[in-house]
């Protein structure tokens, strides 16, 4: 068995992601560190269904940039937490914890800048054009908001439900686009959650929210009370077509957008993509840019709120709409460990082809040694 230190990477060939491998990889203490890099050991991460569409989508919104694999593989980013192994930055000492967007590694170098008791941005080079959200870390021992118990939740969730109050925004200032009705398809995916969570509990949505789901997953979707009614995609032509209706995808099947499409006829105001959960549904080489449907992508619309709101009153707003979805989020997910590589290529697995128990979160780590398994 390896040991905990020890390096490893999990890459997928970005052409066939049911094709992937561990490989060995450089330990912080045989990384040679340029002034100003800090080495970080990956201690662990959320994985979930948003991690396959960022493989998915790896090419068209440069996921596949942030941390840079060999040609034809890619390292699928995650979000999790990481300490600092080593350090040649004068602010950020050995053994500091942080949160972040961080590779299917053991370990990975970033560059810190714009350092403050809160957190950095990595300033590696190769990331400086890429959206500026998935730069910046935690520093969680300036964290007011840390709480370790609550690591977990935080790993599986949080960054989800800024894209889930992300999307909730965008519809609120258009004003649900003169809908009364919101049809989120993949309902049990955590974006999904989020997104019925917010709008079932905003006075300024006045709209019934409907989730659209597999027929295994319609008792859970029911269970979480987020939904004002929940339908098998079987039973897709039982939706009412009198409402004016805004669907929101989170499948990324454009079949079922054509059959919504269809079903909802003039009735249908507005469809947004904001996922790809049914990746195989999507035929080869197909551009969801031609799904005649918008796609909402986080960055811009983040850009466009902190400089409307200021980064305060953003800050203020998404940590009490986060405060008030924690304690529910709590009692809907159960949260599963798993360390190593047999753990993680069976999360992967089970996610990459649709098994996953919609009711439980995996927070995984590819050391054999994971603190707090079991």
């Amino acid at each position: 068995m390896a040991s905990a230190s020890a390096g490893r990477e999990f890459p997928v060939d970005r052409s066939d992601l049911r094709r992937f491998r561990f490989v060995p990889a450089a330990e912080p203490a045989a990384i040679q560190l340029r002034p100003g890099e800090v080495a970080l050991r990956v201690d662990k991460f959320g994985f979930s269904a948003n991690n396959i569409t960022y493989a998915l989508l790896g090419e068209v919104m440069r996921y596949w940039e942030f941390f840079p694999a060999p040609d034809g593989w890619g390292r699928i980013p995650v979000w999790g937490y990481g300490d600092v192994a080593r350090s040649a930055h004068d602010e950020i000492p050995e053994g500091e914890r942080v949160f972040g967007y961080l590779p299917m590694s053991t370990h990975v170098v970033v560059q810190p800048e714009q350092v403050s008791a809160g957190g950095f941005v990595d300033g590696l080079p190769h990331r400086a054009e890429l959206p500026s959200v998935y730069q910046r870390y935690s520093r969680l021992a300036g964290d007011l908001r840390y709480a370790p118990e609550e690591e977990d939740q935080q790993a599986l969730w949080r960054p989800l439900f800024m894209t889930s109050f992300g999307a909730v925004d965008d519809l609120v200032e258009n004003d649900l686009f003169g809908a009364r009705a919101v049809v989120l398809s993949s309902a049990s995916s955590k974006t999904a959650l989020g997104v019925a969570f917010l709008l079932s509990r905003d006075p300024r949505s006045q709209c019934e929210v409907i989730g659209l789901t597999s027929s295994s997953n319609v008792p859970f979707c029911k269970r979480v009370g987020y939904y004002d009614s929940v339908l098998d995609y079987a039973d897709l032509r039982e939706l009412a077509r009198e409402a004016p209706t805004v669907v929101l995808d989170f499948a990324g099947d454009p079949k079922l957008l054509r059959e919504l499409r269809e079903h909802l006829g003039d009735n249908l105001r507005h469809a947004c993509i904001v996922g790809v959960t049914h990746w195989e549904q999507r035929e080869p080489g197909q551009d969801l840019a031609n799904a005649d449907a918008e796609f909402f992508f986080l960055p811009p619309w983040l850009e466009k709120r902190r400089r409307e709101w200021g980064p305060g009153e953003f800050g203020r707003r998404y940590s009490e709409a986060w405060s008030m979805f924690l304690p529910s989020a709590r009692g809907s997910l159960q949260v599963a460990r798993g360390d190593g590589p047999a753990a993680v290529e069976a999360v992967y697995l089970d996610l990459l082809e649709g098994r996953a128990d919609p009711a439980v979160g995996h927070i995984l780590s590819l050391a054999e040694s994971f603190p707090g398994a079991g």
